[in-house]
């Protein structure tokens, strides 16, 4: 991979071992990708933020690099509300641990929004044909398929190392040649709502890393898109779809090679019980809701009292922007929780089944909070939450 003369002064330590480091990270996976140089970012979203995830050991890392990052970068969801972490059953040596992590990273000058929404409260970190590196799976997939920037699933170091140096290698999406369509998907059915997530995992367990073009017979809103391109991302490895007449087109036109059909009958399938007994947690806002969801929500709980634990994930500048919204929302018995989500908090772990409208946090929750998940749309949930279901 050619270097230039100011990358190869990083690789040779005069700019500080940190930085020769990170160099390092980027030129071996430039290296192992077959990567010919590295071109710049506007922008990075640096997974690697739950003490849950990262532990001692990541913490440990993150703590001993010195430096400042020279793009705007923002933080991954941590693993609990980092204000109200007491009312979550987070236990205080979890909080102390998770607030060093949050706090190495403000060191190095990381934007401290725990979110893995970045787009829905900031416009200057991303626009079409721009060159990012992001992290977080959704983000990435919102990134790459309805922006039209460009984008790798970075791990947190290499998204940390391009923080820091500001570049990232020049192979995977950021070249067209890779982000040309691999599947046609056709969906004979209208849908609305949590149908995109459930569309998600059946389109992800069936294309895993490849790059499907669905026909549709609406047009989903850029929430619905978020839901569809998260659960793709979490059943399989999609980092990149397109939907005809709706996101930005493929670099040239061509039709792909393997065709699958889906109907309703698949889709509902998804919405059945995993498995039997009641929840004892429902939870929304995986990816973090947007203004618009909170509407919805607060609509739905309009006067209402909650009877079972109901938790609504949300970053917390859209928080911070509606909190007209959270006040309706919360005056139901409901949380609006901040800074994470109930895939990377070990809260979770307190609950034997949780329920989700997201096609991410239903395939997620059972592997990585070892609970049972069901599924249902925003509607459904919030009855199940006010015990009429």
């Amino acid at each position: 991979m050619h270097l230039t003369r100011d990358e190869e002064s990083i690789c040779r330590g005069e700019h500080g071992e940190s930085l020769r480091r990170m160099m390092e990270i980027l030129v071996a996976l430039g290296d192992i990708y077959g990567a010919d140089r590295l071109i710049q970012v506007r922008s990075v979203q640096i997974a690697g933020v739950s003490f849950k995830n990262i532990g001692e050991a990541g913490l440990e890392w993150i703590s001993d690099l010195q430096g400042t990052v020279i793009v705007p970068s923002i933080l991954n969801p941590a693993g609990m509300d980092l204000c109200r972490w007491k009312e979550m059953g987070i236990d205080g040596d979890f909080a102390a641990r998770q607030l060093q992590v949050v706090q190495a990273y403000e060191r190095l000058g990381v934007t401290l929004d725990c979110t893995c929404t970045p787009y829905q409260i900031y416009d200057r970190l991303a626009s079409r044909g721009d060159h990012l590196a992001w992290s977080e799976s959704s983000a990435v997939s919102y990134a790459n398929s309805v922006i039209g920037a460009k984008t790798n699933r970075e791990g947190g170091p290499s998204a940390l190392a391009s923080a820091l140096i500001g570049k990232t290698p020049l192979y995977g999406y950021h070249l067209d040649e890779n982000r040309m369509p691999t599947h046609l998907i056709t969906v004979d059915a209208e849908l609305q709502g949590a149908d995109y997530g459930a569309l998600g995992i059946l389109a992800g367990r069936a294309v895993k890393d490849g790059t499907p073009l669905f026909r549709l017979k609406g047009k989903p809103s850029l929430d619905e898109l978020k839901t569809l391109g998260a659960a793709m991302a979490a059943s399989g490895s999609v980092a990149l779809y397109y939907v005809e007449n709706v996101t930005p087109s493929p670099p040239e036109q061509s039709v792909p090679g393997e065709i699958v059909a889906l109907g309703r009958r698949e889709i509902d399938e998804i919405f059945k019980d995993c498995s039997a007994g009641e929840p004892e947690l429902i939870a929304l806002g995986c990816p973090h809701c947007s203004e618009r969801e909170l509407e919805r929500i607060a609509e739905l709980l309009d006067g209402r009292a909650v009877q079972k634990e109901l938790w609504v994930c949300t970053a917390r500048k859209t928080a911070q922007m509606h909190p007209e919204l959270v006040e309706k929302i919360e005056q139901s018995g409901a949380k609006v929780l901040c800074d994470t989500c109930m895939v990377v908090s070990p809260a979770s772990g307190r609950y034997r089944k949780i329920m989700v409208n997201s096609g991410k946090a239903l395939t997620y929750v059972p592997g990585l909070c070892g609970v049972e998940a069901c599924f249902g749309s925003t509607e459904r949930c919030i009855d199940a939450a006010l015990g009429r279901d």
